[in-house]
C-alpha cells in the first residue's frame, strides 16, 4: 500500500508541478510536460512492480506509436480557439481529432503488420 502511495504522490506532483510553472510560463509548464517524465515513471513503476524489461520495452514500442496520434490535439485545439471557438468546443475538436487519428493509425498498423 505505501508503494501505492508514493506512486499516486510523485505523479500527481509532476503535474502539479506542470500546471503551476505553466501559470507563469506556458514554455515552462510545456517543457514539464513535454518530458517524458510520466512514460519515464511509469516505465520505472512497472519494471519495480514486474523485474521484466522486455515487458517495460513493450510499454516504450506502444507509447511511441500513440503520441504520433496524440499531437493532432496539439495542433486542433490552438487553431480552434485562435479562431473565436470556446474552450470546451476547441478541446471536443482536439480529443475528436486524436480519436479520429488513432484510428487511422491503428488500421495503417495493422496494414503494415505492426504489433504494439
Amino acid at each position: 500500500m505505501t508503494q501505492y502511495l508514493v506512486k499516486l504522490i510523485v505523479s500527481a506532483a509532476v503535474i502539479v508541478l506542470a500546471s503551476e510553472l505553466a501559470k507563469r510560463s506556458s514554455w515552462l509548464g510545456a517543457l514539464i510536460i513535454a518530458l517524458p517524465l510520466t512514460s519515464l515513471l511509469a516505465m520505472y513503476w512497472l519494471y519495480q512492480d514486474t523485474g521484466d524489461a522486455t515487458q517495460v520495452a513493450q510499454l516504450s514500442r506502444s507509447i511511441f506509436w500513440l503520441v504520433l496520434p496524440t499531437l493532432t490535439l496539439f495542433l486542433a485545439f490552438p487553431w480552434a480557439v485562435e479562431r473565436g471557438w470556446g474552450f470546451w468546443r476547441a478541446l471536443g475538436l482536439g480529443a475528436g481529432a486524436s480519436l479520429a487519428s488513432y484510428a487511422v493509425l491503428a488500421f495503417a498498423l495493422r496494414l503494415l503488420g505492426v504489433k504494439f
